[in-house]
């Protein structure tokens, strides 16, 4: 009953502080500025609510999301197992705001500020949020806690990976989001570019020819001498490096550029000079046929989602076709782990302060996050890495195979990467503007358009007007 006391109360008024919102009334939260403890902290230990006191009397339940891949994801797995009772006379409604720019996060704050004085079915009942961002919000009121609020528990959470749940847990240990997928990434490489270059498309030999970075100079070298990129543009291997970083971007207001950062700069000066990218920036059009199977880049630093929503469709000659052998890049592309273990991104549900559907958010959570045999049918059906290391292991052990990277087992390598992943003192509120700031600014240093200096100046001026809270030395 405690989300319910807190509502009636009327204790909490939502409230925005510069970049930084909390929802405690006028009370500004120090992790929020610093960038959290994500990592540093174990989930406390906290009596779960009850299945039964939980609210549950809305008429409409309100998800805010940026794209269709969460609601795609709802109506195939979770809606056909939903417990129908609780939807009795409930109508799910959307909320689509896209990502860019800030656009989604300003949207939602809004949602979220007016979330008191809303009416019952204005409510938001569920948000969604990435991990660039995601502590702005779990150091904040605005997401209701796993455990102690929604009800899920401890042994229900058991089998995610424990860098999901870190990302999500405020400095308190209360655990405020949970998500279905983990998002370890990979080095997917061309295996005809492979072949014909390197001699085989072996996962394992290519892998020693991309093992470091020394290594994966001295094979884009190769690449380069028979026609072909080793990466596409200047972002490809950007969170190789900001997923690697010791220090988050802002801490206590101040923003830092890491040495991960500057190695990131350095590097992709120099393969923009020696022609070992083809100076493409990502998601342009360029960027994305060079994924095609004569498209001339070797390879792609993605994550899990990359397969299913970029790569896959993004080399197919007929998107709509079948998906088979025969079919642009469809089986001709592998995986290796490359010369350095990342992540990339990562979505996580959240209840919201305010709902008056909460039974049916332990419902979604539950289902969609930590069932064993929905996450092995997610994994199975959509390529997505699910956050269950017992399905995964189930995939593993049953003989898994890829037919797109060529029947391939590439949940073997992502499991390794997956367990690698740490978050010890690395995300900041302030992650999404800072990298895409960065990486934009950078541009024009990349293409002798600009010295590093007057490009650091542009990221100075356009990152301190985006959050005019943070400082730069």
């Amino acid at each position: 009953m405690a989300q319910l006391k807190r509502i009636l109360a009327g204790a909490m008024a939502l409230c925005m502080a510069g970049a930084v919102f909390t929802a405690c009334g006028d009370k500004t939260s120090d992790d929020s500025k610093s960038g959290g403890d994500a990592g540093k902290t174990t989930l406390k230990d906290v009596e779960p609510a009850k299945a039964e006191d939980l609210v549950n009397t809305g008429k409409k339940y309100n998800i805010y999301v940026w794209n269709t891949e969460f609601k795609e994801r709802f109506e195939k797995y979770y809606w056909d197992q939903r417990d129908e009772a609780l939807w009795d006379g409930v109508e799910v409604n959307w909320v689509t705001n896209p990502n860019d720019d800030n656009n989604y996060q300003t949207k939602l704050d809004e949602a979220i500020k007016g979330q008191n004085d809303a009416a019952d079915d204005d409510k938001i009942d569920m948000f969604l949020v990435e991990a660039d961002y995601a502590m702005k919000y779990v150091n904040s009121d605005a997401p209701l806690d796993v455990i102690g609020e929604v009800g899920l528990t401890k042994d229900d959470l058991a089998n995610q990976y424990k860098y999901t749940q870190d990302v999500m847990t405020d400095s308190s240990g209360t655990l405020k989001g949970v998500s279905w997928q983990a998002t370890p990434g990979l080095f997917m490489y061309n295996a005809e570019y492979a072949k014909q270059v390197l001699g085989t498309d072996d996962p394992a030999e290519v892998q020693a020819a991309v093992a470091d970075w020394d290594k994966f100079a001295e094979t884009a070298q190769k690449m380069k001498d028979a026609g072909i990129f080793m990466v596409s543009g200047f972002d490809d291997t950007y969170r190789c490096f900001s997923n690697n970083v010791s220090a988050p971007w802002v801490t206590d207001g101040k923003i830092t550029i890491d040495p991960q950062i500057s190695a990131w700069v350095e590097q992709t000066k120099d393969y923009t000079d020696k022609g070992f990218n083809n100076k493409t920036s990502l998601w342009d059009e360029n960027w994305t046929a060079g994924q095609k199977i004569d498209g001339k880049v070797f390879g792609y630093f993605y994550s899990t989602w990359g397969i299913p929503f970029c790569l896959l469709p993004n080399t197919l000659d007929d998107p709509e076709g079948e998906q088979a052998e025969g079919n642009g890049g469809y089986g001709k592309w592998r995986a290796c782990a490359g010369p350095q273990s990342y992540f990339w991104g990562g979505t996580w549900i959240c209840g919201a302060y305010g709902s008056d559907n909460i039974a049916i958010t332990r419902d979604i959570m539950l289902k969609l996050t930590c069932d064993t045999a929905t996450m092995k049918s997610i994994t199975e059906n959509e390529q997505d890495y699910t956050n269950n290391k017992a399905a995964i292991k189930e995939l593993i052990d049953g003989g898994y195979t890829n037919p797109f990277l060529g029947g391939q087992d590439h949940l073997s390598l992502l499991s390794e990467a997956a367990d690698k992943i740490d978050l010890s003192n690395k995300v900041s509120a302030y992650d999404q503007g800072c990298n895409e700031e960065f990486q934009g600014a950078m541009k024009d240093y990349f293409l002798g358009n600009a010295t590093y200096d007057e490009a650091l100046a542009t990221f100075k001026t356009n990152i301190t007007t985006k959050y005019g809270d943070l400082t730069m030395d």
